[in-house]
């Protein structure tokens, strides 16, 4: 075992009791009021960076939440690294469903159970964790910058203009993004690929208030009858999105990149099994590999009208309103199929409802090149580390 490594086991209790100490923070940014909580999550990463090593550390202020940037730049002219994160957390809801307090961090069967533990507060941590290492054990083999931002669960608004105000400051060789899940806990990987987003938020109004069914039922048009049909006519009975245009740019998967996942150790009914769905569904001629990593979806994230209270209340909704998301693949501009999807939406919508659609945010795809010096980088370390060798994953 090399010194860093057992410098980082001898320091296990420690780097336990700072993790929980963050996620204990409810840095929820999407909700207006935890702004001062996702603020004091900031706050907590400047300092952690400062005593890990960094020699300039700075909270940036943005329109909306800060974002964290440190350094320690010792390594000379050895390559540049940059570590992107993002301390920000998705809302708890649905509350009753956790069996502990999602801010109260709860060890399980040597799992860590709270709001960001996996997204993105634990993979953060863990760098920070290994420049401090590494600067104990005689210095760190390369430069290394932190960029940590506070919005990434809605869709980093304020990120690209950062990145443009900071180009010199932030300049690297490679950029190490730890937000995005290991093949397995057998199987080291390395992801590649992402898929990109587009995300609506859509209301559908029909009458000024709320009526009675049973004084207007079978008269008026039900804006929430009526969505639930344009929703469900999005896709056809083989899982093909029905927008025209939809898919216009996207390329076919190679025969190598298919080759390769197909001697990947996956097992469907492991998948089905490990989140506890009857059965798979997805597009028709693709393995479930294919469509979630080579293929784009879309898919309803929530959908809401009418009442939904205790007992019964017979009422034609005024309005009903669901927002839906498609992930997108190289080829595929998130702005584009927005416009795309809002436009074909409008143009199924009974005359009897007013429809409205919002972007809300968006993100392009991105793939690399598997022969690039950094991956392969990145292969030596992760063999370094698991003992074997890893598999490309998108």
């Amino acid at each position: 075992m090399s010194s860093v490594a057992k410098h980082v086991k001898s320091l296990r209790t420690r780097h336990l009791a700072e993790l929980e100490e963050l996620l204990s923070i409810p840095s929820v940014s999407t909700d207006p009021e935890r702004r001062g909580d996702v603020r004091r999550a900031a706050s907590w990463l400047k300092k952690r960076l400062r005593t890990a090593g960094c020699k300039t550390v700075e909270v940036h202020d943005t329109p909306g939440h800060p974002i964290v940037y440190g350094e320690w730049t010792g390594a000379g002219n050895a390559p540049t690294i940059l570590v992107y994160g993002h301390y920000d957390v998705q809302p708890v809801d649905p509350i009753e469903l956790w069996d502990t307090p999602p801010f109260e961090p709860t060890i399980r069967s040597g799992k860590i159970f709270a709001r960001g533990s996996s997204d993105d507060k634990g993979q953060v941590i863990t760098h920070v964790n290994a420049l401090e290492a590494h600067l104990a054990n005689g210095g760190c083999p390369v430069n290394i910058k932190y960029l940590i931002e506070g919005e990434e669960e809605i869709g980093s608004p304020n990120l690209i203009p950062f990145i443009k105000k900071h180009r010199a400051k932030l300049k690297c060789d490679a950029v190490v993004v730890s937000d995005t899940a290991m093949f397995s806990k057998t199987v080291p990987s390395i992801c590649y690929g992402l898929r990109g987003l587009a995300y609506l938020e859509i209301n559908a109004r029909g009458t000024t208030r709320d009526l009675h069914s049973g004084t207007f039922g079978g008269a008026v048009v039900n804006p929430a009858n009526a969505l639930v049909e344009m929703l469900a006519s999005l896709k056809n009975s083989r899982g093909r999105i029905t927008i025209p245009g939809f898919y216009d740019g996207v390329g076919k998967l190679s025969r190598a990149e298919r080759n390769a996942w197909k001697k990947l150790p996956h097992s469907d009914t492991t998948f089905r099994r490990s989140i506890g769905a009857p059965e798979l569904y997805g597009e028709a001629g693709y393995t479930t590999l294919e469509r979630i990593w080579g293929r784009p979806s879309l898919d309803i994230n929530g959908i809401w009208s009418g009442f939904t209270g205790e007992g019964a209340k017979t009422v034609i909704p005024a309005e009903a309103n669901a927002k839906i998301s498609m992930r997108l693949v190289p080829g595929q501009s998130p702005t584009k199929i927005a416009r795309l999807v809002a436009r074909h939406l409008k143009s199924i919508a009974p005359k009897s409802v007013k429809l409205q659609v919002r972007n809300l945010h968006g993100g392009e795809s991105w793939l690399a090149a598997t022969d690039h010096p950094a991956l392969a980088a990145a292969g030596v370390a992760m063999k370094r580390a698991f003992g074997k060798k890893s598999v490309f994953v998108r």
